[in-house]
């Protein structure tokens, strides 16, 4: 890991770095508490790791419960160049919208190959972060995402014993995603949008009854996937902080 930037504001000190040719930004309390848990959030398809709900969650996690968060860009967002395949998939889905045709396949196809790509990426993210001396590898972890997070999160929290919770955001549902829900047992929230034209809420209250856990709560809000956040960062930390602590 190699930081490339840092800068401190309103309590918060903001550091981009690199992990190879992953990038991504750590924001840490000024002054944090030995043992704070960490926080990984998930951006939404088409978005970046600074994205501002992203941003607007991670800095309230830092402040009010003095958590360590980190983002990263998913592959082919943000600083992150996208491959022959990914440009195919985006023009198919521009194509799809633009004509008012079903997007379902062309989206289950792209999420599960970020998914696919991204959950290495995730690993030796935390990896590094839990070599960084002021966060540690007994530091409690926690996961948060929305659409492509939560895909992404899904499929990590899956295979990543070192996670003990998670936040999923709104998320467009596919058959894959009851195969992986199934084999998640951590405390969790799961959130739907209540009035989206492009993410049917139905199909979330199958996949919340997928989840293996026995300590799991569905959240429904009004509007869409992408105006949800206001709402979210309070009980988002509620959650964490009742199974990660403080």
């Amino acid at each position: 890991m190699q930081f490339i930037s840092e800068k401190p504001e309103n309590g918060v000190v903001e550091r981009d770095f690199t992990i190879g040719e992953i990038t991504g930004v750590l924001w840490s309390p000024e002054a944090p508490e030995p043992g704070a848990p960490l926080i990984l959030v998930g951006h939404s398809g088409g978005v970046h790791k600074r994205a501002p709900n992203l941003v607007t969650n991670a800095r309230h996690l830092a402040t009010e419960s003095g958590y360590f968060v980190a983002a990263i860009d998913a592959p082919g967002h943000g600083d992150r160049p996208r491959n022959a395949e990914d440009e195919r998939w985006v023009e198919q889905l521009h194509a799809a919208r633009a004509a008012g045709q079903p997007m379902d396949t062309i989206i289950a196809e792209f999420n599960l190959s970020l998914a696919e790509r991204a959950v290495p990426e995730w690993r030796a993210t935390l990896d590094a972060l839990q070599a960084l001396p002021e966060i540690g590898p007994d530091a409690p972890v926690g996961f948060g995402g929305i659409t492509l997070g939560t895909v992404i999160g899904m499929h990590l929290v899956a295979v990543e014993p070192r996670i003990k919770a998670a936040n999923f955001g709104s998320v467009f549902v596919f058959d894959a995603l009851f195969d992986i829900a199934k084999q998640i047992s951590i405390p969790l929230t799961l959130d739907v949008a209540w009035h989206d034209e492009e993410i049917d809420r139905q199909p979330s209250f199958a996949l919340f009854d997928a989840f293996a856990s026995e300590d799991k709560i569905l959240l429904a809000r009004p509007g869409r996937h992408n105006q949800m956040a206001s709402s979210q960062p309070g009980y988002g930390a509620w959650f964490l902080r009742q199974h990660l602590g403080r």
